[in-house]
This record gives C-alpha cells, structure tokens and sequence, in this order.
C-alpha cells in the first residue's frame, strides 16, 4: 500500500484569466478523512474534477498513490460526484449489477450483498429505487463506490439536499466506513459536516488554500480553558484582565468576552478572582471552539 495517497503541488485550473482553483498543494496519508473545506465557489468540485480525470489542470501536478496521474489510478479509487444516477425502475441490486458490470468487478453477487448490508440497504435490495426516500438514494450511492473495495472514497457533498434525519443516517455511515480503515475525501461547504465526519481539513477561499491541518489544530487548543464571559461594568471587567497573567481576552464579540485561561484554571476560578475584585458577572459559561468558530475567523482576516 502506498505511504502518501494523494499529494497534489501547485494544482491551477483557469478560466479565461478567472483561477477557480489555485496553487493548490495537499497531501493526504492513508485512513485520513479529509475534508476539502470552503463555501460555494471555492474551487472543491473543481479540484475534485482534475483529481478524478474530468477536468483537465491548466498548471500544477497531482500523484494518487505515489503513481502520478495514471488513469490506472481511478481503479482504485470509488467516487461520488453528483446526484445519484440510477434507473428509477430497477431495484438496488439490479442497479448495482450494472455498476459492478462497468467496474468489471467478476462474480459481483456477494460483493453486492456485502456493500448493501454496509449501507443499511439489504432489508430493501429488492426494491425499486424510485421508492427510496432521498437519504436511502445517497446510501446506495455510497454503496456503489464501495463496489471492489476501493482504497479510497471521495464524495463531493455528499449530504447535499437532504433531511436532517438523512444528513445523520450519512454522517454516521461515513464515519463506520471510515473507522473500518477507509481513506475518505469529501469536500463540503456544511462546517458541522467536516467537523463531525472528518480527521483532517483544508480550508478553501476563492480557490486558494488557506489553512489546512488536523480538526484539533484548526480548532485550536483545547487544553487552554475558554470562558464565556459578560459583567455589567464591561470596562472594569477589561481593565481586570488586562491586568492579569492568567487570564487573556480571546475574543471580543457582541458585548461579551470570550477569556482564555491558564491551563488548570477553571470558570469557577475566574469568577471568584473576578467576585474578590469587585467584579460582579451577569453571565459566566465554559466556550469550546467550534470548526465555525475558526473558519469565520479564518475566512474574515485571510
């Protein structure tokens, strides 16, 4: 098995002067789920288009598996990049009797019956697929690129235009599959998606990269304590901190402070220094980062 199963350099796609996608430089290890990161107009499916043969870069390099850009790559790799295409009439077997035809995959019956219970589908194999609800169409898709057990998925939105029953049912398929010790791409514009689902992330803005790292380093530290923080005398309160080694102002947002302490210090601990200084606060709460958190930061100084 290869040691690097993707890493792209300096990946550019242009459009008459336009760069949707540039400079690109990533790189993905086995077992990662690496999660292309950016709102609508970032250049993911893009990206996702070079990496998978339909889009040709304008300037840049991409290997898979340490392979180049052989189209002997692609065998290995099971992708989802649009909406279902199945035929509506046939049932899930039928269907992906036919994708397991094109894969060249012999003696697909038991792979069949093996991808159908990964995805939660065996109790309906048998039926048509125009009487699946819109989540059950997108888990059959995502069985269709199990097909072969290929070494690495990727999935451009996967949860794209479903319910929030839907959405789970495929957040936690995605995250068994990738526990099994499935490498997985996805690129998404839902943060909650990318945080929940994914090891990994690359942040993408108008095409460029902009941060990219594990779900903890994007985060930040969470070993440092963060309080929520709001007294009615907010210039006093400032003044304290400002004043103080262990406590330091994070954030200033919307009246309140989010105040970073020093490790070991706790919020019951803030606000006893904060009572014992004359500070009364109105509002005290325990703030944990989110994925959101960072990229609107990350987004609004890049």
């Amino acid at each position: 098995m290869a040691t690097t199963i993707l890493k792209t350099d300096g990946l550019t796609k242009s459009y008459k002067g336009f760069k949707a996608v540039d400079g690109l430089s990533i790189e993905i290890q086995p077992q990662m789920v690496y999660g292309l990161l950016g709102p609508n107009g970032s250049g993911k499916t893009t990206t996702l288009g070079m990496l998978l043969g339909v889009i040709r870069q304008s300037s840049g390099s991409f290997s898979w598996f340490e392979n180049g850009e052989s189209d002997e790559n692609r065998k290995r790799i099971g992708a989802l990049l649009e909406t279902p295409n199945f035929y509506p009439y046939l049932t899930a077997v039928q269907n992906l009797e036919i994708t397991a035809k094109i894969k060249d995959i012999p003696n697909p019956t038991a792979e069949i019956e093996r991808v159908l219970k990964e995805v939660d589908l065996f109790d309906r194999k048998d039926s048509k697929f125009s009487t699946y609800s819109l989540g059950m169409k997108q888990r059959l898709a995502i069985g269709a690129t199990l097909l072969g057990d290929p070494e690495l998925l990727v999935l451009d939105e996967p949860t794209n235009g479903l319910d929030p029953q839907g959405i789970k049912d495929i957040r936690n398929l995605i995250r068994k599959i990738g526990k099994e010790g499935k490498t997985i791409l996805i690129a998404s514009h839902i943060l909650d998606e990318v945080e929940k689902v994914c090891t990994h992330c690359a942040i993408l803005r108008k095409g460029k990269l902009i941060r990219t790292g594990t779900i903890a380093e994007i985060i930040g530290n969470q070993e440092v304590q963060l309080i929520k923080a709001y007294a009615t005398d907010m210039d006093k309160l400032r003044s304290y901190i400002s004043s103080n080694k262990t406590y330091t102002i994070y954030k200033d947002e919307e009246g309140q402070f989010i105040v970073s302490a020093a490790p070991g210090t706790k919020a019951d601990d803030f606000n006893k220094d904060c009572f014992d200084n004359g500070i009364v606060l109105n509002e005290l709460a325990v703030f944990n980062e989110t994925l959101e958190d960072q990229f609107l930061e990350i987004v609004k100084t890049s």
